[in-house]
């Protein structure tokens, strides 16, 4: 599911040359970046987060505001940005995925005597190496 949404960028205060990014419709879902580029992948990151977020608590995703519709203050501008949340939400989505292993047979029967869980184990293990990076 692929879904725009405009975006407000203000220059920050300073003369760094970087800018603030908001989104009237995404409530609390404000970034920024130091470049103009940077502010952009970073507010198609903070908005598919804040999407995906509502999407798995079960909660309704809100409408985009027509362009046209979004006022900004003198010095800001605004953008539309394209979020791809299936590649989002299968790079950082807490959905299971269902995945399959082979093992050996004795290795089976000892973790099916201590009842142990595989699952577990794996994304114990997994998520151990994922924060050692």
């Amino acid at each position: 599911m692929k879904l725009v949404y405009p975006a407000i960028f203000k220059p920050f205060s300073d003369e760094s040359g970087g800018f603030v990014v908001e989104f009237p419709d995404l409530p609390g879902c404000v970034t920024g970046g130091d470049t103009l580029e940077e502010a952009i992948e970073m507010g198609i990151d903070a908005a598919s987060g804040w999407i995906l977020g509502e999407m798995e608590d079960g909660n309704k995703i809100p409408e985009a505001s027509p362009y046209d519709t979004i006022h900004v203050e003198n010095g800001s501008m605004v953008n539309l940005l394209l979020l791809d949340m299936d590649a989002y939400a299968e790079q950082y989505g807490e959905k299971a995925v269902r995945k399959n292993l082979t093992i050996p047979a004795w290795l089976n029967t000892f973790a099916e005597k201590n009842n142990l869980n595989f699952s577990k184990i794996l994304q114990d293990a997994l998520f151990t190496m994922a924060q050692a990076k």
